[in-house]
């Protein structure tokens, strides 16, 4: 399965990248189990998508929960939360 992935803010900062194109596992169709597959890449990888990390996601621009389901095609967003001052 094939998705876009995009990456914002201090994410982008730490991967050095916005955004790829990944052919998946079979077994990689939620939202968390594409951020646990990114953080087997270790290095930075892990570090901006630690688990412990509160980060946001989107589907198809729109705000997703981490089992929120992606399919072929889907465009996937991570983002550290926003807040306003």
């Amino acid at each position: 399965m094939k998705v876009k992935v995009l990456y914002f803010a201090s994410i982008r900062e730490k991967l050095g990248r916005d955004a790829e194109e990944l052919d998946l596992p079979a077994d990689v169709a939620t939202i968390a189990a594409l951020r646990s597959h990114l953080r087997t890449r270790g290095g930075a990888w892990a570090d901006a998508l630690a688990e412990g990390r509160l980060l946001r996601a989107a589907v198809n621009q729109d705000m997703a929960q981490p089992a929120a389901a992606i399919k072929a095609g889907d465009e996937v967003a991570f983002f550290p939360p926003v807040t306003g001052g």
